[in-house]
């Protein structure tokens, strides 16, 4: 069965904004709202484990690392550079009401 935790409500991700926040035990995710869908990372660059949600958007849904410019992909956490150490782990998002819930047992 799924695992969803409530990480925020709808309100604090305004359409084109993005929320850091702690979804299970030190499991940190970016939120952001794209045209009003919403894409979940891991808040960690898999190139030195730094937090990549604070990074500049490219392209609608490019994250750059803000470290090392490592570039990623929010909608599926691909990397988009050849000299990246991995992808970027993602989560399903959900929307109940004005809750937004994570699948954390990915």
């Amino acid at each position: 069965m799924a695992d969803y935790v409530k990480v925020a409500k709808v309100s604090d991700i305004p359409p084109g904004g993005r929320l850091i926040t702690e979804a299970d035990d030190g499991l940190w995710v970016a939120i952001f709202n794209v045209d009003g869908a919403l894409y979940a990372i891991e808040d960690v660059c898999p190139h030195d484990e730094g937090p990549i949600g604070e990074g500049d958007l490219h392209n609608t849904y490019i994250i750059e690392c803000p470290r090392h410019g490592q570039r990623f992909d929010i909608r599926d956490g691909s990397r988009q550079q050849l000299a990246s150490t991995g992808d970027v782990p993602t989560f399903e998002v959900r929307v109940q009401g004005d809750d937004v819930l994570v699948r954390v047992d990915q």
